[in-house]
């Protein structure tokens, strides 16, 4: 698979979708200057951009004039960031992109420019994070709005969008977010596969969905949700981004740390349930088990006890297991495409849907 013509590609899209956001009409917006910097941090760190790419991809691939469409690539980064800086504050980490997550930069900030204490600032660096990712979600309802102004774009079809993105999509989201929360607290032998993907389609694969089929719609200027293109992308992409999610279990666990730009190992500290551990657990002996209830969710767990916990999951077939599942998911995406006209646009797609298994980062 020639992944170069892909980052390529994904960098050119990246690069105008950043533009849009970096623009002076954008930046005079947000005030005061803690509001201005916490809702750009990590546009400024910079991410994949991989699903504002794909939206696309997919508006190309249904004949559309993808750079009529930015507007709504960038909502869709901007949806997805808003979050991942509130999943930061639940998860309690500190490192995201390479940099301290926003909670933690205005934590840090509060000390050095105000001289607050360390409870007064850890709040403030916990409030600054909750309203910049309150001000992306409006920002990014914003900009989608922004389709129906132009006269390029059916004014109905982008209000549809609109509803979807904000109930719909976000209602499951936030239903994903809870149930991942609960179950993290449950015994881990209490949960099933089909319970932990569950909350893996709602936090990622719906996303992932609605990029495709907004992408779709809009390159065809189409209210028709049944339309068989509209399907067959949003069908496609959103198996891909389930095995996306699968994918950054496993590099959570036997990643590159400098390349993911967040700590390996903060999974386990977090007691996240995966396919990872309930597949281990499912294997485990009794002192394998108690071994893993013992780390798994224990926020103090020295470094040994979390490489033992990796080695253990390793060992015990949770990784082999989950990459199979990914690869799976790719595999039965690819069949949607088949409808989908032969173009470039096709191949990206093609090329992306192999690379979310693929990828190191």
């Amino acid at each position: 698979m020639d992944y170069d013509l892909l980052i390529h590609e994904l960098s050119i899209r990246k690069d105008k979708v950043y533009n849009y956001l970096n623009s002076t009409r954008f930046q005079q917006t947000f005030s005061p200057q803690h509001i201005h910097d916490s809702v750009y941090s990590y546009i400024r760190y910079g991410g994949k951009a991989l699903r504002p790419s794909v939206l696309m991809f997919a508006c190309g691939a249904v004949g559309g004039d993808e750079d009529k469409i930015i507007p709504a690539a960038a909502a869709i980064e901007i949806f997805h960031t808003w979050t991942i800086v509130h999943d930061d504050i639940i998860d309690r980490d500190h490192k995201r992109r390479g940099g301290p997550t926003i909670h933690e930069e205005f934590r840090q900030r509060a000390i050095k420019e105000f001289g607050y204490n360390e409870n007064d600032a850890k709040h403030y660096g916990t409030s600054i994070a909750i309203l910049a990712g309150d001000m992306q979600q409006g920002w990014a309802v914003s900009m989608l709005s922004e389709l129906g102004l132009n006269g390029d774009i059916n004014p109905k079809l982008v209000l549809y969008l609109i509803k979807d993105f904000g109930m719909r999509m976000q209602s499951e989201l936030i239903e994903g977010q809870v149930l991942d929360m609960q179950y993290s607290k449950e015994p881990i032998e209490s949960l099933n596969e089909e319970q932990i993907m569950k909350v893996m389609w709602k936090k990622t694969g719906v996303l992932y969905e609605f990029t495709g089929k907004a992408g779709a719609m809009l390159g065809l200027n189409t209210l028709d949700t049944q339309h068989p293109f509209v399907k067959a992308i949003s069908s496609f992409t959103g198996k891909c981004g389930t095995a996306f999610q699968l994918q950054d279990d496993i590099l959570g666990i036997i990643g590159d740390e400098k390349k993911l730009g967040k700590p390996v190992g903060s999974d386990i500290r977090e007691g996240k349930r995966t396919v990872i551990v309930s597949h281990a657990f499912k294997n485990a002996n009794n002192e394998q088990k108690h071994k893993l209830s013992k780390i798994i969710g224990n926020q103090q767990a020295s470094e040994d006890e979390i490489n033992e916990a990796k080695n253990l999951l390793i060992e015990l077939g949770g990784i082999e297991w989950t990459r199979k599942l990914a690869e799976k998911y790719i595999e039965d995406s690819l069949q949607h495409l088949d409808i989908i006209p032969q173009s470039k646009y096709k191949e990206l797609l093609l090329l992306w849907a192999d690379y979310m298994v693929k990828r190191k980062f």
